[in-house]
């Protein structure tokens, strides 16, 4: 995925919608009027010592939701809400009953492990007081509702936040609703009536994620600056001048629940800057471009980056270009006319040097009570700062390296800085006085647990089987000159390259018929066709050559350009349907690798042609593993592209893929019902009979969206089972597989610190109590610190023990077939994400039924 694709996927960053006083509303591609900058002073509420975003006056379904089994209130926050909190609430334990009582396996030897979690070890046993308070006459600005609400100290005490419609404080107010009356500073009186919404209990999730709010005040009082959901640390950067780029090092903190306290998980985050302004790298693309193409290539390039603005550490995402904009322009400010270059230099000292420049656009969520329209801002290029790296910076093997050297901090390091994060915590005088005031006290230590490690596995190839080494979960070197467990002779297939390639191909070819005797793979002489360098002449070639009944297409690229690789993957995947490898002239350049190389392509092209090359022991019988991941497609109108792998036989070595596009907003299953379907139809095809079990593993569940999964997919997945006949009834488990999460384990060995070894699992003390979940550590990594991956069973009818769930996650870890080793995550998921990647970035298209039953896409 390139730079500007994945800042698009990401959207806007959270927390960054900050209110432009005088900003116009805007329903056009680009803005008419002019809008105001941000606003450092009026983006957020001042409360204590942090700001909160809050929302405009409460409707009446905002402002609580009580339920016996959960009370959930929509506390304002800065930041938006996280995962952590929007997911809270689905209690899909106890609809288990298999694991009501214990969700531990046994399997394994036991690891004494320390998590980057801290305990709370006393918390305020008192009730939260919410109300709800609302202005007469009405006012939209929070500080100046903050500052209106705060004339009352002697009735409100000093523990107490507000997000500019909800108050919380720790005492109950003698009336239920109380009325105040406050002046401006031009002398307006406001009357204000604060009126009693819920009360809290300390047990009440809404409370913990209060401490979360209490806990952001600290990280301001540590002079931490919130970007996105971190906080940062702008006064200790580490600074890359040969790249010119800016680290700023941080933590992501989270107070949740967990399996037997309550604690914070704290992690290390980092935010990549560069030291290049948007003007700059304008100045620089139409030097390159020149000025006739200079605004598509600068449209192109831009739109979806995140830029941070230095003067107030915001975040936002460009979403315009207003080319007729510049500073000179004015904006309406307190009824009047004001220029940009006036309002930088009056309100934070800056003067705009080039006035000539255009002007970038972020359109953010309104504040504005009841308004559902965007606010359209207007940033200065100058004064905006490009994030995260270009595509040209990550395929640089310097940049890479300097920068992990920084940010990829090995297990000692890592547990160091947490350390010395909650020192600095218990030192810092004003933020122990702010958490006795709230009674809140952390643990100086990090936590202790026990987990277990599984046993490795045996691979199973050919007629033979194997082990591997457990400590780098790797069999590269143990799988050589065993054949494989069902080879595909390759006899027909057609081999493109340039003439500038031409002894890099015959090169290919020798080491490929040398490498592939000792693997079973029957290697027949290709056809040889050369090509001239440019795009329509290689699509031409590529009609012209390749028949019907060939078996592979092997192209040699020149370079890794995107749109010639596009050009063969949808010539190839959808027009005329055939298995293709593409390579790039340089991998194959050095002779000393060329072996590596060559293993690897010959294998990629047997599974691509159906082959099998390993397996593991499953012991489950008539099982189907289906593996769903989505990507986002903004090439193709935002629209979702779903992609769905299941096992086709018992060692779990043939596959059957889909892929569906749907628009924006459509549920991800919705489309993928028609393709579970088509698995089944396989299934039955393949084995003569249907899967007794399935299971589900469901990746790229954003946030929030658990809720979703629980109550919409797990019935379209039980109706798509039904629609195979009424008495069709297997047992069902849908586990939802979480990458992206802050939970680090380390495993204190011989006096260091080091990353627990492959097939680590963790199922008590950090997980979640309301869920059936478990992290495993299934992976080996040479450099840094290893993440875990978060498992949570929402459905399972069953019954399969979990010391058997965490076995099989784990075994389906090994059947990857684009690595010779342990990956992240179930295989199933994998190959889902690979296929919805080369969808969502090449193709935009379906791919051809024909291709439904091989791993075309590796």
């Amino acid at each position: 995925m390139t730079g500007r694709a994945r800042a698009r996927a990401r959207g806007r960053a959270r927390g960054q919608e900050t209110v432009a006083p005088g900003s116009s509303q805007t329903r056009e591609a680009a803005p008419a009027p002019c809008a105001a900058p941000p606003r450092g002073d009026e983006e957020a509420v001042q409360v204590g010592r942090g700001r909160q975003k809050g929302p405009g006056p409460f409707s009446s379904e905002a402002v609580v939701e009580i339920s016996a089994g959960f009370q959930q209130v929509k506390l304002g926050e800065r930041g938006g809400r996280r995962r952590d909190f929007s997911d809270s609430g689905i209690l899909t334990r106890r609809t288990m009953t298999h694991v009501v009582e214990s969700k531990t396996g046994t399997s394994g030897r036991p690891i004494p492990l320390v998590a980057n979690f801290f305990r709370i070890l006393s918390r305020p046993q008192w009730v939260l007081y919410q109300y709800h308070v609302t202005y007469n006459p009405m006012k939209e600005a929070r500080r100046l509702r903050a500052a209106l609400l705060f004339q009352h100290d002697e009735l409100l005490g000093t523990a107490r936040t507000f997000d500019g419609a909800m108050l919380v404080l720790p005492h109950k107010l003698p009336d239920k609703e109380t009325v105040v009356c406050s002046e401006t500073r031009e002398g307006e009186k406001v009357d204000i009536t604060i009126t009693l919404v819920s009360e809290l209990p300390p047990s009440s999730p809404v409370c913990i994620q209060f401490y979360n709010l209490i806990f952001k005040r600290i990280l301001k009082i540590l002079n931490m600056q919130q970007i996105g959901r971190n906080y940062y640390n702008p006064r200790d950067p580490l600074d890359i001048p040969q790249h010119r780029l800016t680290i700023w090092p941080g933590f992501s903190t989270a107070i949740l629940q967990y399996e037997s306290a309550i604690m914070m998980c704290v992690d290390v985050s980092h935010r990549v800057l560069r030291s290049e302004t948007v003007l700059d790298f304008m100045i620089s693309m139409r030097q390159s471009c020149g000025s006739h193409r200079f605004q598509d290539i600068c449209t192109k390039e831009l739109i979806g980056l995140i830029v941070l603005t230095k003067y107030n550490n915001k975040t936002y995402r460009i979403d315009d270009i207003a080319w007729d904009h510049t500073p000179v322009n004015t904006f309406t400010r307190a009824d009047k006319d004001v220029s940009f270059i006036d309002y930088y230099k009056n309100n934070y000292g800056i003067v705009i040097s080039d006035l000539t420049q255009v002007l970038l656009v972020t359109r953010m969520k309104r504040r504005d009570p009841g308004s559902q329209s965007p606010m359209t801002v207007m940033l200065i290029p100058e004064l905006c700062y490009l994030t995260g790296l270009t595509d040209k910076m990550r395929g640089d093997f310097n940049v890479m390296k300097d920068l992990t050297a920084h940010t990829r901090l090995s297990p000692e390091q890592r547990e160091g800085r947490l350390n010395r994060f909650v020192n600095n915590v218990h030192r810092d005088a004003q933020a122990n006085v702010e958490l006795e005031k709230w009674g809140l006290r952390f643990d100086k230590e990090l936590v202790s647990l026990t987990g277990r490690v599984l046993p490795a596995e045996k691979i199973f190839q050919g007629h033979r089987s194997y082990d591997y080494d457990p400590r780098t979960a790797d069999w590269s070197r143990e799988m050589r000159g065993v054949p494989l467990l069902n080879p595909v002779p390759l006899e027909d297939w057609v081999v493109f390259y340039t003439r500038q390639n031409a002894n890099i191909a015959q090169d290919l070819l020798t080491t490929l018929l040398k490498v592939s005797g000792p693997l079973g793979i029957r290697l027949h002489k290709p056809v040889m066709v050369e090509y001239q360098d440019a795009h329509d002449a290689l699509l031409r070639s590529l009609q012209r050559n390749v028949q019907p009944h060939a078996q592979m297409v092997v192209v040699i690229l020149p370079n890794n350009r995107k749109d010639k690789y596009d050009m063969i993957k949808k010539h190839l995947c959808v027009d005329f349907p055939m298995p293709s490898q593409c390579v790039v002239a340089r991998t194959l350049s050095r002779p000393g690798s060329l072996m590596t190389v060559a293993t690897k392509l010959i294998l990629q092209i047997a599974c691509k042609m159906g082959g099998e090359l390993w397996s593991v022991e499953i012991p489950l019988k008539h099982l189907m593993i289906v593996g769903i991941d989505c990507y986002h497609d903004k090439q193709a109108g935002s629209r979702s592209i779903g992609a769905l792998v299941a096992s086709l036989n018992s060692t779990m070595s043939r596959w059957y893929s889909k892929c569906v596009l749907q628009h924006k907003g459509q549920e991800i299953m919705d489309g993928l019902k028609m393709a579970l379907r088509g698995a089944l139809d396989d299934y039955l095809r393949y084995n003569g009979c249907l899967p007794a079990r399935i299971i589900v593993y469901r990746d790229g569940v954003g946030d929030g969206q658990l809720g979703s999964v629980v109550s919409h997919e797990v019935a379209q997945i039980q109706e798509s089972i039904r629609s195979m006949g009424q008495d069709y009834v297997p047992k069902l488990s849908v586990v939802v597989v979480t990458k992206r999460i802050s939970s680090r384990f380390f495993d204190h060995m011989h006096g260091k610190v080091m990353n627990p070894p492959p097939g680590t699992v963790v199922d008590t003390e950090v997980t979640r109590p309301e869920w059936y979940d478990f992290y495993i550590v299934s992976q080996a990594v040479r450099m840094g610190s290893v993440s875990p991956t978060h498992y949570n069973v929402v459905y399972d009818s069953s019954g399969l023990k979990p010391d058997y769930m965490q076995r099989l996650t784990y075994k389906l870890c090994h059947l990857y077939y684009n690595w010779q080793g342990v990956i992240r995550v179930p295989a199933p998921c994998q190959y889902a994400h690979k296929l919805a990647f080369l969808v969502g970035q090449s193709l935009h298209r379906e791919p051809n039924m024909k291709l439904d039953d091989l791993l075309f896409y590796l």
